[in-house]
């Protein structure tokens, strides 16, 4: 017999759920059956929606051998850290995440992410331990594109997780703002509301009418803050977070950001790469507000938080504007 105990972070959740989490590799119908047959909380039989408590103890009648064929390995993450840390607490934490690194893994790069690198951080902390915490992860509730720069706001436990994922979906709860330099002269805001389909093949994004029934509605706000020399310097806040939400939008709007391959100006593009060796879309996550907050995070009501924009892109600001 094995016997686990649930720790907070691993708490509210249904029995069935925390073993199909905590044992990866074991088939349903093997959980199923051990839920049945082989296994007790707190000394007694429970049934697969039993709501999982701190302190409970699940009583496993299999051996440790067995356990183990299930169990997914833990590795401790190698990756050397790269974020700047904009905010941290107990709760949470805000990192600035550099140009070039994925958010997420992907299947060129599972290792070496933003993710694997704050697990990293908070495991040397001593503020995480995935072996004893197997089904709960901390993890990132916005997520930027691999050479989109700036702020990333992530859970360090599955409280806050929780209630961030909930305020991230909801809108009004927590402002985005992003600053990026545009090809064009926009000399008034623009209100962007129109409809998005992907195209998984070719990772790009199309913007349609926003009364076509095809796709999901994205909303973005578009403010210019300086004019000159056929750029425009902008402040854009995200209502929706859709895939390439604002580089697609600002193109279809007639305003492409320099440097963005996918979406940009091929001309524009060229003469960025001659002028500012500019490769790349020219775009930073800049400020996290909390506008609506929820408990346990009632604490963070009206708080903002920035990130500091990367060299490259303070120097291209200067040459252009100053």
């Amino acid at each position: 017999m094995v016997k686990i105990t649930i720790t907070k972070n691993e708490s509210s959740q249904r029995l069935d759920r925390f073993l199909k989490k905590y044992l990866k590799n074991a088939p349903l119908s093997h959980i199923y059956k051990l839920i049945r047959k082989d296994l007790k909380v707190n000394g007694k039989r429970a049934k697969i929606d039993t709501m999982l408590e701190e302190g409970d103890e699940l009583s496993l009648y299999m051996s440790q051998e067995q356990i183990d064929q299930y169990l997914k390995p833990k590795k401790t993450n190698q990756a050397k850290r790269q974020f700047g840390i904009a905010y941290e607490d107990e709760n949470l934490i805000i990192v600035e995440k550099p140009f070039g690194l994925l958010t997420h893994g992907d299947a060129s790069e599972k290792k070496n992410t933003l993710a694997n690198q704050v697990c990293g951080y908070l495991q040397q902390k001593g503020e995480y331990n995935p072996g004893r915490e197997r089904t709960f992860v901390p993890s990132p509730v916005n997520r930027l594109d691999r050479n989109t720069t700036g702020l990333v706001l992530f859970g360090k436990n599955s409280d806050s997780l929780q209630v961030l994922n909930k305020m991230i979906r909801e809108r009004g709860q927590i402002s985005k703002q992003y600053l990026t330099i545009v090809a064009g002269n926009m000399d008034s805001p623009l209100v962007l509301a129109d409809r998005m389909e992907k195209d998984e093949t070719n990772n790009l994004v199309k913007v349609l009418p926003k009364d076509d029934q095809r796709g999901k509605l994205m909303q973005t706000v578009a403010r210019p803050i300086r004019t000159k020399g056929g750029f425009t310097l902008v402040e854009v806040e995200l209502i929706t977070g859709r895939t390439h939400q604002i580089r697609a939008h600002l193109e279809q709007a007639g305003f492409p950001i320099i440097g963005d391959m996918k979406y940009g100006d091929r001309r524009v593009n060229d003469k960025v790469r001659k002028r500012f060796g500019l490769n790349t879309q020219l775009l930073h996550a800049q400020t996290l507000a909390f506008r609506k907050v929820e408990p346990p995070l009632e604490y963070m009501q009206g708080k903002e938080v920035q990130a500091q924009l990367p060299p490259a892109f303070e120097r291209i600001k200067k040459e252009i504007f100053d």
